[in-house]
């Protein structure tokens, strides 16, 4: 049985999720939404991906918040 059917994140990539809500929101407001230094402190894609990719809470808001922004 495969479980990733339900997953709705299925497929899509960490970067693309970072590229969606920056281009949606802005740095400025992703990083009111989601208060990590690597949204707020010269934010760049590439450190957002290495610090999401460690810290796992942090990835899961910015997965959340992703699903939210696709729902409306």
């Amino acid at each position: 049985m495969n479980n990733n059917q339900n997953n709705p994140l299925h497929g899509i990539k960490l970067e693309m999720i970072i590229n969606s809500l920056v281009d949606n929101y802005g740095w400025d407001e992703l990083g009111k939404k989601i208060n990590i230094n690597c949204f707020n402190y010269e934010p760049s894609v590439k450190s957002s991906l290495k610090f999401l990719r460690k810290i796992p809470w942090a990835r899961e808001k910015v997965e959340k918040l992703y699903l939210s922004m696709i729902n409306k």
